[in-house]
């Protein structure tokens, strides 16, 4: 009787390639992080997964151990014991090292959660503050201070924090950069908050991560990541040569299509806020105080 007969290398490489090019691609590597809540969301997934090895591999390193230790054969020197019932010993190791894991788990955990709802403390410089929307089946990204507006895409200084604030004028999705950080739902009548930062140059993909209608597969975008300088000059750039975005001009984006990437010097006022206040009243409107704090 053969145990464990495992599969020629070849047979086993071609086994092991799906698993192994799984996630491939630096867009959306989530562990090729570009900025300090991603990177602490990463070490956060670093050490769930230590912890959880130290209970799933012994488990099944003794899964193999016991299957050959004890397996029924004539040559098999196993003590028989059919009066064994338990060992206080083992139900100690069993309950006591999963309880302990957990807890430390859920400390780490709800440490770096309290420490992402303001900036970190490697965060510095003024706040940047974007106002984002989602649409169907498009993103649209507005600069209150700045006076400017994008689709589908958004440019942001590296080694600033800014400060997303996020409403929907269509189903609820989510907003999600992962080489900057995690995930923020995006509801109509809410005000959501999510504090990001770049700390190098790059453009990096955005997604929004709920199903969301027919096109829902459209709903991408990109961060634009630049130097201060570069992003100046992009603002004032964008402010003398790019169209204004009407109120007519908001309505057609918020029709179910696909369109291109966008730029406007302008849009109108109170756009973000009203499409707030319209869905949750006064209750929503101090959601808006609390996000722009």
């Amino acid at each position: 009787m053969k145990f464990l007969r495992f599969p020629p290398p070849g047979k086993m490489a071609l086994i092991l390639i799906p698993f192994l090019l799984t996630g491939c691609g630096e867009r959306y590597f989530l562990f090729n992080t570009a900025g300090p809540v991603a990177e602490i969301e990463r070490n956060l997934i670093y050490t769930t997964f230590v912890l959880t090895a130290i209970v799933v591999i012994p488990v099944i390193a003794l899964m193999f151990y016991i299957i050959r230790r004890f397996r029924d054969t004539p040559d098999n020197p196993a003590p028989y014991r059919p009066e064994w019932a338990q060992s206080h010993r083992l139900e100690f190791v069993v309950w006591g090292v999963p309880i302990l894991i957990i807890c430390v788990l859920g400390v780490v955990t709800v440490r770096d959660t309290f420490r992402l709802v303001r900036p970190t403390t490697s965060m510095s410089g003024t706040p940047l503050t974007i106002q984002v929307t989602s649409l169907d089946w498009k993103w649209l990204f507005q600069y209150p201070d700045q006076k400017i507006a994008t689709v589908n895409y958004c440019e942001i200084p590296t080694n600033r924090p800014v400060r997303f604030i996020l409403t929907s004028d269509a189903p609820m999705n989510s907003f999600w950069v992962p080489q900057l950080g995690g995930q923020e739902y995006t509801m109509p009548g809410m005000a959501m908050r999510l504090w990001l930062q770049a700390d190098k140059p790059g453009s990096y993909f955005g997604s929004g991560a709920n199903f969301s209608g027919r096109e829902f597969a459209h709903m991408k975008f990109n961060v634009i990541a630049k130097s201060e300088n570069d992003f100046q000059q992009w603002i004032q750039q964008t402010k003398s040569t790019a169209p204004a975005l009407t109120k007519a001009g908001y309505q057609k984006l918020t029709q179910q299509n696909v369109v291109d990437k966008q730029t406007f010097s302008s849009f109108p006022s109170g756009v973000f806020e009203q499409n707030i206040k319209s869905e949750g009243g006064m209750y929503m409107k101090h959601e808006l105080k609390e996000a722009t704090d």
